[in-house]
């Protein structure tokens, strides 16, 4: 055994990258502590095991603590400290404890926790994959007795290649797939993804480069466990009692096969607890016995493995599902959108007792969701949110915020749509998607899936294709095995494997699957993959018989967007001076204006006539005046030779003495106008390079019916623009030293959807 003071440390090479694991030198409180290092991103990983509670599920718990320090930042909040852990770190959490979790011995009830700190951040190496590492070694090197190991890779795709760990810029900006994958040495664990319609053979290749990938960093946590690993607790497992197992199968049997096939969820559970109930009195004694509460805990046990043996039998063996299903059938299917006249776009997707409601809210590019995180991202501007009711079970239970599980199903079902929400140059808005899960039997997570693509085809997003979504599973007993589509929720619990597939008709977009066993090959993936596209195509046939594509309509009580493209040299003009001329267009229209760095103005209006107003008043300040434009003008001044008019915000013409009534002759301008007066004129010249306009009265007989040629030809013959402020022409550019009060926030530039970095970061 090493010193306690000892400092070890292994390094193991994974795509030319070195990951290191250091234990000895922080955290030696903690049961298990382990640095992982890779490029400067390091992380602090720890596990610990506390007291025996007595609890019938296994006691662990997951936390991610995100440090701002860690990458050189001050949290963005009021109170200027880290608070509830974001999502970055809940789905990293999730991570860390799905293929951990099956791993602990069975009956093991010491309370343990693991906990992670990035410490460093590098924007290179993204600290997720090393704190999945790192848990897994913390507990190696700790008394907690995990079997083995669990190593976890990234394999992304980039340029045609597959990649393992890429850099996280590549992650956001330059890769058709991001797989993160975890096991052991022997088999895959767990896969998380988001693909760019990706074909699923592609997904076997980049599992089997990560499976290689994993056997490395497993054996390095070995070489950690040798160097600097505790003694384990010695903990064996509780037995059922096999006699009394016996016994109330001989007794009970076939009052639970029966009731384990009703058909009807809510049926077939009450059925299965009369049974329930039935044994633990029957078996359990009198319940003033001193020996009665031990007991009673022996009759559960025992009854739980018979109920899980006689389903997962029925199924494996005798190919016969709980509700009767065969095991490529998928359940009855009703579609139902625009349910929510005032949501801008619905769709409910009902998947026998899976129900979900999904409703989409479009907002300006100012609603983005702001990320304060250790990542490059720093705004989104399409997201999911997923919400899991305890009525959807048919339970009462108490509501508050999102739980790890609604947090990590929004994001799978984010990550299935965001390869087809159309880029914010295409459609310029911020794209909420809720899901509410109103009934639920298995796989709500996929039924939300569909459900949010029915919803924003009815709100007309111009989304690239349709997803959907399905779950499989897995029963396997001995040689004897099942895949099963479209799981239902006793498949799921029961099951070995829960595989959710999401895509397009040309390829995946979302994958997530937890093992809860290590004899899954890859043949068995192979047929899974398979199932699952074929089910993903029938699913998409019966979206598309309800609706096709997106409506060509919004909602009426969507935000209208216009946009026009405007010189950059111009946005001074549309501000105005202290944000004047913005807010006063804004106030007028009824509208809000966002404004790009390269020009690109965004009119956000609560419908299309005020918006096309807007849109043709900042078309006509900032286009250029041509021969032969007509325009409603305002006399902003009158000097001896002639009327200066106001043509647009910003750009003045002359109206010669000549001219300011046509067929006579005036002493001075003020006999016939005066400053304010509005009169319709015509330019009959323009000289860029003296900056003049000259202008006549439309209504000048002189040039009735003629061309912008022959316009051109009168105003080169004078009278039209001469004088000592003939040269005042254009005043585009106005003040541009205060843009605080345009819309819109110009350091963004022009992201992409649903990933976006800061540019100062890139």
């Amino acid at each position: 055994m090493s010193s306690p003071d000892a400092v070890h440390r292994v390094s193991v090479e994974i795509a030319g990258t070195e990951i290191s694991f250091e234990t000895g030198k922080m955290a030696k409180q903690a049961s298990g502590a382990v640095v992982v290092r890779a490029g400067d991103t390091m992380v602090l990983s720890t596990a610990t095991a506390g007291n025996v509670r007595d609890v019938d599920f296994l006691p662990l718990t997951v936390d991610v603590e995100e440090r701002m320090y860690a990458a050189g930042k001050i949290p963005g909040s009021f109170f200027k400290r880290e608070g509830r852990a974001g999502e970055k770190g809940t789905l990293t959490a999730r991570m860390i404890d799905r293929p951990i979790r099956p791993l602990f011995p069975k009956g093991w009830r010491f309370e343990t926790q693991l906990v992670t700190l990035p410490l460093s951040i590098d924007h290179v190496h993204p600290y997720d994959i090393l704190a999945m590492n790192g848990a897994s070694a913390a507990l190696m090197v700790s008394n907690i007795p995990l079997p083995f190991p669990v190593g976890a890779v990234r394999i992304g795709k980039v340029d045609g290649n597959f990649v393992v760990n890429p850099d996280e810029a590549d992650l956001l900006d330059n890769t058709d797939l991001d797989l993160i994958v975890a096991g052991t040495e022997e088999a895959i664990l767990m896969v998380e993804a988001g693909a760019n319609e990706v074909p699923e053979a592609e997904i076997l290749d980049a599992l089997d480069i990560a499976h290689s990938a994993i056997k490395k960093l497993c054996a390095a946590q070995h070489e950690l466990r040798d160097k600097a690993g505790k003694p384990k607790i010695e903990f064996v497992a509780p037995q059922i009692d096999d006699g009394l197992y016996q016994a109330i199968r001989d007794s009970h049997y076939a009052a639970l096969d029966a009731a384990t096939q009703v058909e009807d969820k809510l049926e077939r559970q009450d059925a299965t607890k009369r049974v329930e109930e039935d044994v633990l009195t029957a078996h359990s004694g009198d319940p003033a016995w001193e020996g009665y509460a031990e007991q009673r805990a022996k009759v559960q046990a025992a009854f739980d493995k018979l109920e899980k043996q006689i389903i997962r039998e029925r199924i494996a063996v005798h190919k016969k599902r709980p509700d009767g299903r065969a095991e490529k059938e998928i359940r009855p299917i009703s579609i139902d959108v625009g349910l929510l006249p005032r949501a801008h776009g619905s769709g409910m997707f009902t998947r026998g007792q899976t129900q979900v409601l999904s409703a989409v809210a479009l907002g300006t590019l100012k609603e983005e969701m702001r990320l304060d995180t250790l990542g490059l991202e720093t705004k989104k501007y399409y997201f999911h949110h997923y919400n899991f009711p305890p009525f959807s079970v048919g339970e009462a239970g108490r509501l508050g915020g999102p739980k790890r599980r609604d947090i990590g199903h929004g994001a799978l079902a984010e990550r299935a749509l965001v390869p087809m929400v159309p880029s914010i140059e295409d459609f310029p808005y911020t794209i909420r998607v809720v899901s509410d899960t109103l009934e639920s039997n298995g796989s709500s997570s996929m039924a939300s899936v569909c459900g949010s693509t029915l919803a924003l085809m009815d709100a007309g997003v111009p989304i690239k294709r349709p997803v959907a979504g399905i779950a499989m599973g897995l029963i396997k007993e001995g040689d004897d095995y099942i895949v099963l589509t479209d799981i239902a929720g006793v498949e799921d619990h029961l099951g070995d494997m829960d595989f959710k597939v999401a895509g397009t008709e040309r390829g995946i977009t979302a994958l997530q699957m937890d093992i809860k066993i290590t004899g899954v090959t890859f043949d068995i993936l192979r047929d899974a993959l398979t199932q699952a596209n074929e089910a993903r195509m029938t699913i998409l046939g019966k979206m598309r018989d309800v609706i096709d594509m997106p409506r060509s309509e919004m909602s009426l009580y969507a935000p209208r967007i216009q946009t026009i493209q405007v010189d950059p040299s111009q946005i001074g003009m549309i501000i105005g001076k202290g944000g004047e001329t913005i807010r006063g267009m804004q106030e007028e229209f009824e509208s809000q204006i966002d404004i790009n760095d390269d020009g690109q103005v965004l009119i956000y209006s609560a419908n299309g006539e005020l918006g096309q107003a807007l849109l043709d008043r900042i078309t006509a300040m900032t286009k250029e005046v041509e021969v032969g434009d007509e325009f409603d003008g305002k006399v902003v001044k009158t000097t001896t030779f002639g009327a200066f008019v106001e043509l647009t915000k910003g750009t003045d013409g002359l109206l010669h003495i000549s001219n300011v009534k046509p067929g006579e002759r005036v002493e001075t301008v003020e006999d016939v106008l005066n400053r304010g007066d509005e009169i319709k004129v015509r330019v009959v010249e323009v000289d860029r390079e003296r900056g003049r306009i000259g202008l006549r009265l439309s209504e000048d007989p002189a040039i009735a019916g003629k061309s912008a040629e022959e316009l051109a030809a009168i105003g080169a013959g004078g009278g039209n623009g001469g004088g000592p402020r003939g040269d005042r022409g254009p005043r585009g550019g106005g003040d541009r030293g205060d843009r605080g009060g345009r819309g819109g926030d110009r350091g963004s530039g022009r992201p992409r959807r649903g990933s976006n970095r800061d540019p100062e970061r890139s």
